[in-house]
C-alpha cells in the first residue's frame, strides 16, 4: 500500500519520491563513476621508482663527498663509478656520471644519449632534476638526471671551477616496477 503525501496542489505517492531520488543518485553516482574511470589512475611503481632515485642519489652524493672529505688520493667519484658498475652487473639499475661543464676529465663523460643531451639543456637551464620515461607496462624505464655541482674547495679544484659551479649530473636509468 503506498501513501501518498500533498504538496500544495500536487499528490506525491511516496514510492514515486524515493525512485525519483534512487533514480537521481544512481545517475550522480554513474557519472562520478565514469570520471574516475576516464581519470589516469595514480601510478604507483612510477612513484616508488621516482622515490628509489632519489633515494639513490642522496646515498651516492653523501659517500662521494664523504670519501674526497676524509681521504687524499683520487678523487671519491672512482669509487662512485665501482658502484654504479657493481649496481649495473647486479641488475639493479644503471648510473653514469656525465659532464656539464663542457671540461670533462673524461671524453666518455660527455653527454652521449638523446636523452643525456637533453637532461643537460634542462641542468644548464637551472632545474636541478630532469625526467623521462620510456616505454609501455612492464618494460618501462624510469630515465632521470640529477645536478652535481662543485660541493667542495677539493672538488672546485680538481675541475678547474668555482665551489658551487655545475660540474654535471648522473644519470639514472632504472626499471619502473
Amino acid at each position: 500500500m503506498l501513501k501518498r503525501m500533498s504538496v500544495g496542489k500536487t499528490s506525491l505517492c511516496l514510492g514515486c519520491v524515493l525512485a525519483g531520488l534512487a533514480a537521481a543518485f544512481l545517475a550522480v553516482f554513474a557519472t562520478v563513476q565514469e570520471t574516475r574511470a576516464q581519470e589516469p589512475a595514480a601510478d604507483r611503481a612510477l612513484e616508488r621508482t621516482r622515490e628509489q632515485v632519489k633515494m639513490l642519489d642522496t646515498l651516492y652524493k653523501t659517500a662521494v663527498v664523504s670519501v674526497n672529505n676524509r681521504y687524499e688520493g683520487p678523487p671519491a667519484i672512482k669509487v662512485a663509478k665501482d658502484v654504479f658498475g657493481a649496481m649495473e652487473k647486479n641488475g639493479w639499475h644503471k648510473a653514469k656520471l656525465v659532464d656539464a661543464s663542457g671540461m670533462p676529465q673524461n671524453e666518455a663523460n660527455r653527454p652521449l644519449t638523446e636523452f643525456e643531451k637533453r637532461a643537460e639543456v634542462a641542468i644548464k637551464a637551472g632545474k636541478a632534476y630532469y625526467e623521462e620515461v620510456d616505454g609501455k607496462g612492464e618494460g618501462r624505464i624510469l630515465y632521470a638526471a640529477t645536478v652535481v655541482p662543485a660541493v667542495a674547495k677539493k672538488c672546485a679544484s680538481c675541475h678547474g671551477v668555482k665551489e658551487g659551479d655545475l660540474l654535471g649530473f648522473i644519470r639514472y636509468e632504472v626499471p619502473v616496477k
